[in-house]
């Protein structure tokens, strides 16, 4: 139900309660703890979470991801391997699943992502291409995929990645073949394809003031300059524990802002080494507090994102052996204190 109507059939089940006209679940309508989604919404923000394929048959887990978030990320399912596994033969399967739920539970996608180094299918990365023969491969791609799911995505992360730590472009198939040039390309020919998607560059380990992030701000000065279409910067935020928490995130979501970006926490989760302690845990709650706190700080800074909800089906344990516990609820679907620290700072 559209949060405007869930708010009207609160008010009406208190006229009818009052009235002595309701009991049972209608008269308790009234008294429905507000998501994650709807304590965002008051501050003109969304609260999201990614999913993927394989779990949507997880009732319990549809449950609470159709419930607490109004927007929605395919963890895979819009990336080149699964969209076009042969050249030229496109297969929607399961990005149409991720975008039919999310017009079933009346939430937005998040569309990820166009172009990228990672997960390509063979046929793309076992040839050697000339840059024309490339150029007109990912121009098809992206204006096919686009076109796609046009009118039916909030947003799509163009370019996902294209920077090394040191702030040099990664050397990737899509640079080594067509130089940095293709990353204005993609977004142009993206805007063609859904004029009112907004745009963005996405990558890690951007959260912090520092050459990576740098890049990504010379870059979108650059491309704003041109006239290029780039609407945001998505800021993935995989942090750890670790590592520490990337103080100047505020400043750093505020100069994007500066260049007149929007800004998105975009694949949020804050992984530890296992095992989880109450301590742990408790500074894993104060960095989602803190993250949440910085983007509603920030003006156009337009929501978050988490990289799924629960620790059953995160992707750390699986590329970060020892590690784990990066999510708000558990593997047994209960809320952790990361999560009520998201609403603290979401009231």
């Amino acid at each position: 139900m559209p949060k405007a109507r869930l708010r009207l059939a609160g008010a009406l089940a208190a006229v009818l309660v009052t009235a002595g006209l309701a009991t049972g679940p209608a008269a308790h309508a009234q008294d429905r703890r507000p998501t994650l989604a709807d304590l965002a919404e008051r501050h003109g923000r969304y609260f999201g979470s990614a999913t993927d394929n394989p779990e949507l048959t997880d009732t319990a887990y549809t449950g609470i991801l159709g419930d607490e978030f109004d927007m929605i990320t395919p963890g895979n399912g819009m990336k080149w391997y699964a969209t076009e596994p042969q050249q030229g033969v496109f297969d929607w399967t399961d990005g149409d699943q991720i975008v039919n739920l999310a017009r079933k539970n009346h939430q937005k996608v998040r569309a990820h992502t166009l172009v990228w180094h990672s997960q390509l299918p063979d046929w793309l990365t076992s040839k050697q291409w000339t840059a024309s023969e490339l150029r007109a491969v990912l121009k098809k791609h992206i204006t096919t995929e686009v076109r796609h799911y046009r009118g039916k995505v909030y947003s799509w992360d163009v370019v996902n990645e294209a920077f090394n730590e040191d702030g040099s472009y990664r050397e990737t198939i899509w640079y080594k073949t067509l130089g940095p040039g293709y990353i204005a390309d993609a977004l142009r020919w993206a805007h063609q394809a859904d004029p009112h998607a907004r745009l963005y560059l996405n990558d890690y380990n951007i959260e912090a003031v520092g050459p990576k992030s740098d890049a990504y701000y010379r870059l979108a000065k650059d491309l704003k300059a041109q006239g290029v279409p780039l609407d945001g910067i998505g800021l993935q935020a995989h942090l750890a524990l670790q590592y520490g928490y990337p103080t100047s995130l505020e400043d750093n979501l505020r100069r994007f802002s500066r260049l007149g970006l929007d800004t998105a926490l975009t694949e949020v989760d804050v992984r530890m080494q296992l095992p989880a302690t109450d301590e742990k845990l408790a500074e894993q709650a104060t960095w989602y507090r803190d993250l949440t706190t910085a983007c509603l700080t920030v003006r156009r800074c337009v929501g978050v994102t988490i990289w799924d909800y629960t620790d059953q089906y995160s992707w750390i344990p699986a590329v970060f052996p020892g590690e784990g516990a990066a999510l708000p609820w558990d593997e047994e679907l209960r809320p952790k204190p990361a999560y009520q620290a998201l609403r603290e700072a979401l009231r």
